[in-house]
């Protein structure tokens, strides 16, 4: 079953659900608007942090190299100040004291120092985690930021393509006397005026040769359609002279074309592999529009006539 609009909004929803740890909470559904504006205040957040501890790691490293290099020149007097040929033995006790007083002092200043540098270097190893943390989840937003782009994008366009669908059925040309149908590959003329109500139980059949037609219909219509199967790449044909009223892909139509056929009378083909015509162009009757498609059901061309926006059963116009 193809998409609609409904299933776009889903796509959308499910991707920002996975941004829940920043998504606020209730008894709806978060809106796709909202959703990108909470995936993108993450992203800003992620931004500012990972400025935060670019800075801080700066910092450390000047500070980590101040520390390294007290504790040098510290280690350098302490080492000095302990050597044995460099003990005041002359000066007698009072001497030997003062001696081990700035001993002990240097000693201290080269452990708090020493104490500093580890703790400089430890925290400039945990924001360097912190970072690599930040381009995870940078990389992870990103891409569910991309995702959610191309659900809403497919969204608009699938809500283009029905107001456009609905649209189609909305307007009508007036019968012209230039339409000429064409009926079993002949050119038998129906009336002077072409009017395609006259050719009620004469319309070409839209496949040329063997098919097998079963009555359906597509979700979202409650009138008839025919399922026409054929070979796939079958060319499917105008049953009518008419003009071009719709030609894209549509929900569960798949690839479509509508034909307006004058008086508010259409006829849609659906299920199409390829569309042959564009929206304004006049067809003659007979004239390929497209071929016939298989969305894994099976080669078929689904077929409806429409009086205006509401279908009417296709058999009895096609002779059946």
């Amino acid at each position: 079953m193809r998409r609609g609009p409904a299933v776009a909004l889903a796509i959308v929803t499910a991707v920002a659900a996975r941004t829940d740890a920043a998504l606020p909470t209730g008894a709806g559904a978060v809106s796709p608007a909202l959703a990108l504006a909470a995936l993108d205040r993450r992203i800003a957040d992620l931004d500012t942090e990972e400025r935060s501890d670019n800075d801080e790691i700066a910092r450390l490293g000047a500070e980590v190299a101040r520390d390294r290099a007290r504790v040098q020149s510290e280690g350098r007097a302490f080492y000095k100040l302990t050597r044995a040929g460099l003990l005041p033995i002359g000066g007698g006790f009072a001497s030997l004291v003062s001696h081990a007083m700035r001993v002990e002092r240097a000693r201290r200043r080269l452990v708090q120092d020493l104490e500093a540098e580890t703790h400089a270097r430890g925290r400039a190893a945990d924001l360097a985690r912190d970072l690599d943390r930040v381009a995870r989840d940078r990389v992870a937003l990103a891409s569910q930021r991309t995702s959610m782009d191309a659900a809403r994008l497919a969204m608009d366009d699938e809500q283009r393509r029905t107001a456009a669908f609905d649209h189609a059925f909305e307007s009508s040309t007036g019968a012209s006397g230039d339409y000429v149908a064409v009926y079993g590959g002949t050119a038998a003329a129906l009336d002077s005026q072409g009017l395609f109500v006259a050719s009620r139980g004469k319309l070409l059949f839209p496949v040329a040769g063997r098919a097998e037609v079963r009555p359906a219909h597509r979700d979202g219509t409650d009138g008839p359609g025919l399922e026409i199967y054929a070979a796939a790449g079958t060319p499917v044909r105008a049953v009518f002279a008419g003009r071009v009223a719709f030609a894209d892909r549509y929900g569960p139509y798949g690839r479509i074309v509508i034909l307006d056929h004058g008086d508010h009378y259409y006829t849609v083909s659906g299920d199409l592999d390829e569309i042959d015509v564009k929206i304004g162009q006049d067809v003659g009757a007979g004239e390929r529009v497209g071929t016939v498609g298989d969305d894994g059901q099976g080669a078929m061309l689904y077929f409806e006539v429409r009086r205006g926006s509401q279908t009417i059963p296709p058999g009895p116009w096609l002779g059946m």
